[in-house]
């Protein structure tokens, strides 16, 4: 069939078309139909598959990990009984509040059994972080080389934890040395400090939230 066979088809003689003719027309109407089906009926209901497909593979996901923690569960608790065992122990090394005196005096103790001269020992205020308190303690000592070096061996055996920052040492004239260090302390707060911490933290996120509420007052219009 030619181009301009094409040309001369009319539709109202549909009926007397040559077989191979129809069998093309035919061919031709059903691309048709399936393009238009596609384009305005099946491309939303694909997309709409495929997105329902995508949140099928998220739930599994969600689902086996989900599945995993339940198997889990138990070796999840055994798993922190043995934190908070570990925890409870490593809090044990914090002093309390009526111990910390006792503490600061150990420190003291180490150096002036080594020999050593004070000429500062000044502790400052402490910082409160979460569950804990740290004090810095300020020192200068004089002495030889290998009794400041036996004083930092016996702070770092004391049976509380303690630490020693911001270390400087210089020599002296007599052949001694300088050591200007800061000696840190911790203590573990109290119930009575977690609960007052907690009150204030409290207050201060309600006072916060307060203040975001409220609204500005506009100016009054004068009359």
């Amino acid at each position: 069939m030619t181009l301009d066979d094409i040309n001369k088809l009319d539709l109202k003689t549909l009926a007397d078309w040559p077989l191979p003719t129809k069998l093309v027309a035919l061919g031709l109407l059903c691309v048709a139909i399936v393009a238009a089906g596609w384009w305005f009926d099946w491309r939303g209901g694909m997309e709409t598959l495929d997105s329902a497909k995508r949140k099928e593979t998220e739930l599994r996901g969600v689902f086996t990990t989900k599945k995993n923690q339940a198997i889990n569960l138990e070796a999840y608790k055994n798993q922190l009984a043995d934190i908070e065992q570990a925890f409870g122990a490593l809090l044990k090394q914090l002093p309390n509040k009526q111990e910390m005196d006792a503490l600061i005096t150990d420190v003291n103790q180490a150096g002036l059994g080594r020999g050593l001269q004070f000429e500062l020992f000044k502790p400052e205020a402490e910082t409160v972080s979460e569950f804990y308190a740290e004090t810095p303690i300020s020192v200068k000592v004089t002495g030889g080389y290998h009794d400041i070096a036996a004083f930092v061996s016996d702070v770092s055996k004391l049976s509380r934890i303690v630490t020693l920052q911001n270390i400087v040492m210089e020599p002296t004239k007599d052949g001694m040395l300088n050591m200007d260090a800061t000696v840190k302390t911790y203590r573990y707060l109290d119930e009575e400090e977690l609960i007052t911490r907690r009150q204030a933290s409290e207050k201060q996120a309600a006072d916060k939230k307060g203040k975001s509420k409220a609204k500005p007052k506009g100016k009054e219009k004068s009359k």
